[in-house]
C-alpha cells in the first residue's frame, strides 16, 4: 500500500494541464432559516461542476471571502489539480465549486434586499452547501472537502457538522479558532470603513462609497506578499499604477455584500468541537501568511485535537504568495494526493 501511495505521489504532481470546462447550475432552497432566526423565502445557490456528475468520487471546493466558485478554474488551481493524470482528475472525480451565500451568483444583499438581507454566518453557509449537494446533486458522500481562506474555515466546520460525510479534509490558509487579534482588527477595519461612511446611509447608498477604498487598504496589505508585489511592481511608477488599478477594482464592489461577507465570520470558532472530526485531515498554511501568522502557534496546538489530523507549514519561497498561497496548487498538491491516495477511489476498489 505504501509503495502504491508513493508511486501515486510521483505520478500526480506534474505541471499544469488542461481540464474540462465547468457546467453551471442553480438550486433554490425554499424557506431557508438562518441562525439569526430570519428566513428567506427563496435562497438561490449557484455552483460550478467539473467532471461526471454520476461519479461516486465527489470533491467539494469552497472559495474565500469575496470570491466565487469560478475562481478555481484558473491554471494555478484547476490546471494543477483537475486535468488528466492530476490529483483530482476530472475523468475520475466530480468536482463541485459553489458560490457561497452572499457571493457570486448566489443570493446576496445586492440582489435587492440590501441591508434587509438576513444576517448569515459560516454555519448557514455550510448548511446551504450541504443541502445543495444532498438535495439537488444527490451526493451521499464526499471523498474530499477542501477550501481556501473562508472556505478553509468552512472545511473545519464541515468536519464537525457532518463528521461521517467525507473521507478527507484539507483547509488551506486558516486557523480553527475564534477570529481575534490582528485578524479580527482587519475585519473590524473593513466593516467600520463601510459603516462609518456618511454615504453608506445604513445600506441605502445611491452611488459607490469612498469607504470601499479604505476597506481595500487593509485588505491588500494583509493578504499580499511583499516579494510578489516587488516583482509585479518593480518601479515607483509601476507601484503607483498598481495602486490606481486596485482602487478602481475596489470601487466596483458592493458595500453591503462586502460588509455581510466579513461580518459572517463573527461567531466562527470550531476549536471546542475539533474532537468530533473523524475524517483524515491535512491543514496547510504558509509561513508568509500575515492573516494566519505561524508565530501564533495555533495549528501546532490545535491539530492535536483532531484524531487523524496533520499540519503542514509551507516555508516562504520565491513562489509563495502570502495568504494567496492557498491558490497556488503546485506548492501543496502533493498533500491532496496523499489524502486521496490513502483511500483508493471507489472505482479502484
Amino acid at each position: 500500500m505504501f509503495k502504491f501511495i508513493g508511486a501515486l505521489l510521483i505520478a500526480m504532481v506534474g505541471s499544469a494541464a488542461e481540464f474540462p470546462a465547468a457546467v453551471e447550475g442553480d438550486y433554490t432552497i425554499h424557506n431557508f432559516k438562518f441562525h439569526s432566526g430570519e428566513m428567506l423565502p427563496d435562497l438561490k445557490l449557484h455552483y460550478y461542476g467539473i467532471g461526471n456528475p454520476k461519479s461516486p468520487n465527489v470533491v467539494l471546493v469552497m472559495h474565500g471571502t469575496g470570491g466565487n466558485g469560478k475562481g478555481f478554474q484558473s491554471q494555478n488551481f484547476g490546471g494543477e489539480l483537475f486535468g488528466a493524470g492530476q490529483p483530482i482528475d476530472a475523468t475520475k472525480y466530480f468536482i463541485v465549486m459553489p458560490d457561497a451565500i452572499g457571493h457570486g451568483q448566489s443570493s446576496k444583499p445586492s440582489d435587492g434586499m440590501r441591508a434587509h438581507f438576513p444576517k448569515y454566518c459560516y454555519h448557514d453557509m455550510v448548511t446551504a452547501d450541504y443541502r445543495l449537494l444532498t438535495e439537488h446533486l444527490g451526493v451521499k458522500h464526499l471523498r474530499l472537502v477542501m477550501g481556501t481562506s473562508m472556505g478553509a474555515m468552512h472545511t473545519w466546520l464541515w468536519g464537525e457538522m457532518y463528521p461521517d460525510f467525507m473521507d478527507a479534509l484539507m483547509p488551506l490558509a486558516s486557523a480553527p479558532v475564534e477570529i481575534a487579534g490582528r485578524n479580527r482588527l482587519l475585519r473590524d477595519m473593513i466593516m467600520d470603513s463601510i459603516r462609518s461612511d456618511p454615504d453608506y446611509k445604513n445600506g441605502d447608498y445611491d452611488h459607490p462609497i469612498h469607504g470601499l477604498r479604505a476597506a481595500q487598504y487593509g485588505l491588500t496589505m494583509m493578504t499580499s506578499s511583499p516579494l510578489q508585489m516587488q516583482k509585479q511592481w518593480p518601479t515607483r511608477d509601476d507601484a503607483d499604477a498598481g495602486f490606481e488599478k486596485l482602487m478602481e477594482t475596489a470601487m466596483t464592489k458592493d458595500p453591503n455584500d462586502m460588509l455581510y461577507q466579513f461580518a459572517s465570520s463573527t461567531d466562527y470558532n470550531p476549536e471546542p468541537e475539533l474532537g468530533k472530526i473523524k475524517a483524515r485531515m491535512i491543514a496547510v498554511n504558509s509561513a508568509d501568511d500575515v492573516v494566519n501568522p505561524p508565530e501564533l502557534g495555533i495549528l501546532e496546538r490545535d491539530i492535536k485535537l483532531v484524531k487523524h489530523g496533520r499540519f503542514v507549514l509551507i516555508p516562504t519561497g520565491p513562489e509563495t504568495r502570502g495568504h494567496g498561497t492557498h491558490s497556488i496548487a503546485k506548492l501543496w498538491k502533493q498533500y491532496v494526493v496523499e489524502l486521496l491516495g490513502a483511500q483508493m477511489s471507489v472505482d479502484q476498489r
